[in-house]
């Protein structure tokens, strides 16, 4: 028998500390700049955990996509 603890319970109920993987960070991310993903990091934001994954596009542009690491909401496009 599995004993769970109630703090754990409600700490990974809390949306606060549900994260998308990095497999879905790279999968919106595509979506939005078709390409090749050539980095990606986890990294804070002004206090928001957020996945910075860096695109080359089939024409030799680098995009940074920035992602919520909670929601999975982009953030942020931006040419590098």
């Amino acid at each position: 028998m599995t004993h769970q603890n109630q703090y754990w319970a409600n700490h990974w109920q809390n949306p606060q500390y549900r994260r998308i993987t990095i497999d879905q960070a790279m999968a919106i991310a595509l979506q939005r700049v078709p390409g090749q993903v050539v980095k990606v990091e986890l990294d804070y934001d002004d206090g928001l955990l957020v996945y910075e994954v860096d695109i080359r596009t089939a024409e030799g542009y680098k995009y940074e996509v920035k992602i919520d690491a909670n929601s999975g909401v982009i953030l942020r496009v931006k040419l590098d």
